[in-house]
């Protein structure tokens, strides 16, 4: 069963990366089959069995032996990773079923936020559909689940996307420029369906300060001595929020209830 879980992963990781490669541009993630995105050599079945093909390609694409992507194994070895994980944490149901899938869209949201600065629908609204009828599937089924059930997914929904809305407003009108896009709204209903609302602004919590601290003290002085160097007036970089609000909101699905806790029990001594 472990065995399974691990190459089911794989397999969904592979799918994952047309997700990141093509929805960005706007292509459908149905046809055409499989490609090279260099030359647009179709990609034969054995030449497209996760992890283990990219290595037997050593990497290249046998056409015309242009480096393929790490991106790929990489995101396939960390997809069946987790599927594997989260078998041994939650056993075979379909708690381990909602997180794996959770915790897989959450990766496709970083990965093409951080190419790209976007995040594509497909994602979100995925999430979101998956994260209602998860709800109300183990309202019915019973037992405990590290999900909301279904009126904090719909609040929860309604308090994320609400939430982050304001704060990017507020950015915008502190920065005279675009803070925040649709994505983030749209990903972070989505997360607020999952956790439900104080989880998700915990989410939101976490991954500002995450996101701060890198960009104020490693990717904000980088980009300034690029600056410095090339003469150039210093701006500073656009922020991929969906980056941190993915890991943030894994992390607050998880082990947001007793962080929550443990915060209102410092806060509010009895």
């Amino acid at each position: 069963m472990l065995t399974a879980a691990a190459v089911m992963g794989a397999s969904v990781g592979s799918f994952l990366n047309v997700c990141i490669t093509r929805w960005p541009a706007e292509e459908s993630v149905v046809r055409p089959r499989s490609r090279c995105p260099r030359c647009g050599r179709a990609i034969a079945w054995h030449e497209n069995i996760p992890v283990v093909s990219w290595l037997l390609l050593r990497g290249r694409c046998r056409g015309c032996q242009l480096p393929i992507s790490l991106q790929y194994p990489a995101v396939e070895l960390l997809v069946a990773a987790g599927w594997l994980a989260c078998v041994l944490a939650f056993g075979v149901g379909l708690e381990a079923l909602r997180v794996a899938v959770f915790g897989t869209i959450l990766l496709g949201v970083a990965v093409t936020d951080a190419r790209h600065y976007l995040i594509p629908d497909g994602y979100t609204v995925t999430g979101l559909l998956a994260g209602v009828v998860g709800a109300v599937a183990s309202a019915l089924t019973g037992g405990v689940t590290h999900f909301a059930g279904p009126w904090e997914a719909v609040l929860g929904a309604c308090v994320g996307a609400g939430a982050i809305t304001i704060i990017g407003w507020l950015a915008e009108v502190v920065l005279r420029r675009e803070a925040m896009g649709f994505g983030d709204s749209t990903l972070m209903a989505m997360v607020g369906a999952a956790v439900g609302p104080a989880r998700a602004l915990l989410t939101i919590l976490v991954g500002a300060f995450v996101g701060a601290m890198v960009f104020l003290l490693l990717v904000g002085p980088v980009a300034w001595v690029r600056a410095r160097r090339r003469g150039e007036p210093f701006a500073f970089p656009e922020v991929p929020f969906g980056v941190f609000l993915a890991p943030a909101a894994l992390l607050a699905l998880l082990w947001g209830t007793p962080l929550l806790t443990w915060y209102v029990a410092r806060t509010f001594p009895a």
